[in-house]
């Protein structure tokens, strides 16, 4: 149950709103390339319009170090969402300053204003609070839709909460109640899929789940690090040396529960045409590199998924940018999609994957935020969600 206010306990007829959206999209020359999380903020601004408010936007765009850069500007954003929505939408080239109060202040019910790259100021990533109370004077309620910075505190969505009423948008609440409930009361067997580089960044996620999942399986670079923990030569293989103490207590830890492949591609150099080749797990030859699972360990993690009701997938099961070493990534996207379990995915590359693959749309839940679903799957509080009024 979802313990936040969102946007339907609250009256907005003709309120100035402020929505922190994740606006954070991918830009290539000038134009947006992938525009997943734009139509994600739709339903909840949509909403605000048809309470006849006025809807003032703003979110980040890359990492411009707390400088206006053009590279970073929301122009194009803005200028690509105007065709998606059916509204007045105006854009200002700053988020906080006379013009954009003037801005505020002249905004219609019924229309949009979005507002500059809210990380043009270092003001944003410190949360200092004079920035979230100039943010906060635009408008009479704060609305937080943006679950992909909920795991930050910044003055854009944790220090303007303290000024005016504060709520959930509706893709907020959905990402909290997927991730949030289907972790803590799941239907069983229960599996968690973990990819990616780096045990590292999963060590949490593995410890918070260990009580609850039925399986952990384990794929891409983060399973090297396994295998090197048991003893295995891992040639030229990437592995996490400083992780293999704590990879050797979560396999004692964890038992028969953690999967690891039992085949794997590996290559004899980094790159898209390297030679490759498949071969049961056991010592790398020098100088080669896994670089994929093999078709046994699918067709081994495939039964355990297709027994399953619930499943979390993080993270892509090898170097799935290079055509040649993304058959494990391509085809676990595809066994999970057409499994009749609740299917939850979270992250960049998994989601990337199953978009490339046509089959996002058989998917229960994708999660618009990265490193915030990691942290839901840790177990870690959000301080962009606590920040809201309780209902």
């Amino acid at each position: 149950m979802f313990q936040k206010k969102t946007i339907k306990d609250i009256d907005l007829n003709e309120k100035k709103v402020f929505v922190r959206v994740d606006f954070n999209v991918p830009l290539k020359n000038g134009k947006v390339v992938d525009d997943t999380r734009i139509k994600a903020a739709i339903p909840t601004i949509q909403y605000l319009l048809n309470c006849n408010a006025a809807v003032i936007l703003a979110s980040h765009l890359g990492r411009p170090g707390g400088e206006p850069k053009e590279e970073f500007s929301l122009k194009p954003v803005a200028d690509y969402f105007e065709h998606l929505i059916d509204a007045r939408v105006l854009f200002v080239n700053d988020c906080m300053g006379a013009m954009v109060e003037e801005a505020a202040k002249n905004l219609q019910n019924g229309e949009i204003l979005i507002l500059e790259n809210t990380r043009f100021h270092p003001e944003e990533e410190a949360n200092d609070p004079l920035m979230g109370a100039k943010l906060a004077s635009l408008a009479d309620v704060f609305v937080n839709d943006a679950f992909g910075t909920a795991h930050r505190e910044h003055a854009s969505n944790v220090g303007i909460a303290k000024h005016i009423p504060a709520v959930s948008g509706l893709l907020l609440e959905r990402e909290i109640n997927y991730l949030g409930n289907t972790i803590s009361d799941p239907e069983k067997p229960f599996i968690a899929i973990l990819g990616g580089a780096k045990v590292s960044g999963k060590i949490n996620v593995i410890d918070n789940l260990a009580g609850k999942v039925d399986y952990f399986l384990i794929g891409g670079g983060m399973a090297n690090t396994f295998f090197a923990a048991q003893g295995y030569k891992m040639g030229d293989s990437l592995v996490e040396e400083e992780s293999l103490g704590i990879a050797k207590e979560i396999l004692k830890g964890t038992g028969k529960k953690l999967l690891l492949p039992i085949d794997v591609v590996i290559s004899d150099e980094f790159s898209a045409s390297a030679n490759n080749k498949t071969i049961p797990i056991g010592d790398i030859p020098e100088s080669w590199s896994i670089m994929d699972l093999g078709p046994l360990s699918l067709n081994k993690f495939g039964k355990i998924i297709r027994d399953s009701k619930t499943i979390v997938w993080n993270g892509p099961m090898g170097v799935f940018e290079f055509p040649a070493f993304a058959k494990g990534t391509f085809s676990m996207a595809k066994i999970v999609a057409e499994s009749n379990a609740v299917t939850i995915v979270g992250g960049g590359d998994s989601a990337a994957a199953l978009k490339e693959s046509g089959l996002s749309e058989k998917i229960t839940h994708i999660s618009t935020g990265g490193g915030a679903s990691l942290k839901m799957l840790e177990g870690s509080l959000l301080p962009g969600l606590e920040a809201l009024n309780d209902k």
